[in-house]
């Protein structure tokens, strides 16, 4: 059997706990957990949340809270980070944060670590962040994981809880630069092609080809996210798709917004310039009926023969958001 078909993919969730048009964030967050609840039964393997810092339409800023949040309402699960942007943190502070997460949800909770502020440099000031953290990034990596490990006990300071804790370590990128650290490091990798499309087979290339056994992996591991809208039919998930664009011609243009309703897809929403930026930035999204999406999300696994895939799903409706990710739970199982 092919290993990289799509029945034999795992299949993970990013959440970006997005508040749309007219909801709160406590909306938002009861949404994220019944889809974290479904997600499970489905037979999802991941539930990730990404932090975002002053953005009026995401909702993850105290992702670790979430992370409890979703952990405390699932029972096999695994929850993480997708990721936590390091450089605005001590990594002492972390390492505490997931050691409390993973002493209360054992071998449940993943700990995904980008080097990005995940806002605009004001907030980023805001934040106590350093304007060279970034290039702190691989030096704070290895001191989180040192904090984690076993061998620590005797530092002069330790994580307590997560010290000796197995909480799996992963790098996030949407460049090449994480792809050399995740593989001269031996850490698992996950490429967000979801908004950065361009260098995806070039970062996984160099990931498999630098990659460094290590204690915590022996081969590369590489997950690849893609926006998906699946609907009972085509024009049904291309009307949905028009939420999610609006969103994202809003990232390019600086005009952050909250999740709009969808409108018909023919409604000319936007200039043919703003349409060639908005595709190259998305080009890794599927939109469609069970039928498109499959055969699409199969040529996908064939070129990039990632070891798992991760969807975000940006619904105006929350129904109609349970029903993609059912739907691509009933391709993978069926």
């Amino acid at each position: 059997m092919n290993k990289n078909s799509l029945s034999q993919t795992k299949i993970s969730v990013l959440d970006l706990a997005i508040v749309r048009d007219g909801g709160t964030a406590s909306h938002t967050f009861k949404n994220s957990l019944d889809l974290a609840q479904h997600a499970e039964k489905w037979g999802y393997n991941r539930f990730w949340l990404a932090e975002h810092h002053n953005m009026e339409g995401i909702a993850s800023s105290a992702t670790s809270i979430l992370i409890g949040h979703i952990a405390s309402g699932t029972t096999t699960l695994r929850v993480g980070s997708g990721g936590i942007m390091l450089p605005n943190h001590a990594p002492l502070i972390i390492a505490e944060q997931f050691g409390t997460l993973a002493t209360l949800f054992p071998n449940r909770i993943d700990l995904g670590l980008g080097r990005a502020p995940g806002t605009d440099q004001f907030t980023a000031a805001a934040l106590r962040r350093d304007e060279n953290a970034a290039m702190e990034f691989p030096k704070n990596v290895q001191e989180l994981q040192m904090y984690l490990s076993a061998s620590n006990k005797n530092g002069r300071v330790r994580s307590i809880p997560g010290e000796g804790l197995e909480i799996p370590i992963w790098i996030l990128g949407s460049s090449t630069d994480s792809a050399y650290l995740a593989a001269a490091l031996g850490l698992p990798y996950a490429f967000a092609s979801h908004f950065a499309p361009a260098q995806l087979n070039t970062a996984i290339a160099i990931y498999r080809n630098n990659f460094q056994a290590s204690e915590y992996l022996k081969e590369p591991y590489v997950i690849a996210c893609v926006n998906l809208i699946a609907a009972d039919s085509d024009e049904e998930a291309s009307r949905l798709a028009t939420s999610f664009k609006k969103l994202f011609l809003g990232i390019i243009t600086g005009n952050r917004q909250q999740l709009k309703p969808p409108v018909t897809p023919d409604e000319d929403f936007m200039d043919p310039m703003e349409e060639a930026a908005l595709q190259q930035m998305i080009a890794y999204t599927f939109i469609g009926g069970p039928e498109k999406v499959k055969r699409e999300l199969q040529q996908f696994l064939d070129k990039t023969k990632v070891d798992e895939l991760m969807i975000a799903t940006a619904v105006f409706e929350h129904k109609a958001r349970l029903r993609s990710y059912e739907i691509v739970g009933n391709l993978k199982n069926n």
